[in-house]
Order: structure tokens, then sequence, then C-alpha cells
């Protein structure tokens, strides 16, 4: 069984709420991550764009295996901004398997709302770099679904299905109907090692 994820605008607050866009709402010692760019401009650290934040509890009813898991927090960052209308990327990722700094996921065993912070991204006028907020809901659904989802089937054989995204979800648009999956070897999933993500771009033709 897998886990399809809903999106829907809400006006409700959502700090440490699973979301997607909007801010990651981050353990203090938990680093925003970024890629290292380097242009006509120099040298620097560009972020990632943060897709999603999930509530491993949200979850948990929807995992009776325990492939995941039920406590803590899941962060989702991906270099995906060319695809998203109006925002621009310094590099390019496309169909195949992305360099292994272009996906990251980051877990935290433990949600607190006294200690955990917003990582606001703004430009030099100090105006919002993100999308808003959409409020995730979950529910079941089959392990081929071509739905965006957590685990059920992915692409690569032998690999272990954390994310799949499809375009269209949330403004994405992927080249040729494209699907990115966050995948990991079975091993690492089962031992939870997060950041041994691995990002493929499969286009969807025909």
């Amino acid at each position: 069984m897998a886990i399809k994820i809903n999106l829907q605008k809400t006006e409700t607050e959502l700090f440490c709420s699973s979301k997607w866009w909007g801010d990651p709402d981050l353990p203090a010692d938990m680093e925003y991550p970024t890629v290292e760019v380097t242009d006509e401009d120099g040298t620097y650290d560009y972020p990632l764009t943060f897709v999603c934040q999930i509530d491993c509890e949200d979850i948990a009813p929807l995992d009776p295996e325990g492939k995941l898991p039920h406590q803590g927090m899941f962060y989702i960052f991906a270099g995906v901004d060319e695809y998203l209308e109006g925002f621009d990327s310094p590099f390019h990722n496309g169909e195949g398997e992305w360099g292994r700094k272009m996906a990251v996921v980051k877990y935290t065993k433990a949600i607190n709302f006294e200690t955990f912070r917003s990582a606001i991204l703004v430009d030099d006028e100090d105006n919002s770099l993100t999308e808003a907020p959409l409020k995730m809901t979950f529910e079941a659904c089959a392990d081929d679904a071509p739905c965006t989802r957590m685990l059920g089937i992915g692409p690569d054989e032998g690999l272990e299905n954390f994310l799949q995204i499809v375009s269209g979800t949330a403004g994405l648009q992927f080249p040729d109907n494209g699907v990115l999956s966050l995948q990991y070897a079975g091993k690492d999933f089962a031992a939870g090692k997060w950041k041994l993500v691995k990002a493929r771009l499969k286009a969807q033709k025909g």
C-alpha cells in the first residue's frame, strides 16, 4: 500500500504541520540545504527549493508495516526552481538521475513547537521567495498509482520509493509529463539513512 498526497489551499497556520511549499519549520540545529554555484557573479551558496514537510504522525495510520517513522518530521528539498513558473535557476536538473546534492531529505525524531523556527527566504527587498503553503492530507492508494505519493513502486528496480511527484503537482511542470522520484537502496531505507536519497526525473512519453 502506498500513501497518496492531497493538497489544498488553506488560511490555517501550518507551523510545524504537514505542508507543501511555504517555509520549513526547522529545529535550531538543522541547516537549510544549499548548493554551491559558480557563474559570472562568482561562487555562492544557492538554496534548494523547500518542497514539503511531513508530520510522521499524519502518515502513521497508512503505514501499517512501519516502513517509515511514525513520529517526528520529514523535510524534502530539491532543485526544482526551473519547473515552477516565474522562478529562475542557476543550474539545470534534467531527465535521469540528478546530482547527489540536488535533492535532500532531512528528518528529526521529535517536533518541538517552542524551539522550532521557520527558515524564511527573502529577496533583497525582504519579499518572500516561496510559494504560498498548501495543506497536505493523506490517503491509501495502490502501489503503482499515477499520483503524487509516498512508498509504492518507483522507476528503478531494486530501490525503495520514498516520494513520487507527478507533473502538475502544485504548479510543478516537468518536461514530457515527467515524474520526479526520490528513492533509496533497500538497506539505507531500512536503516533510515535519509541523506542517501537518489533523485530521478523520468519522462512519461506516449
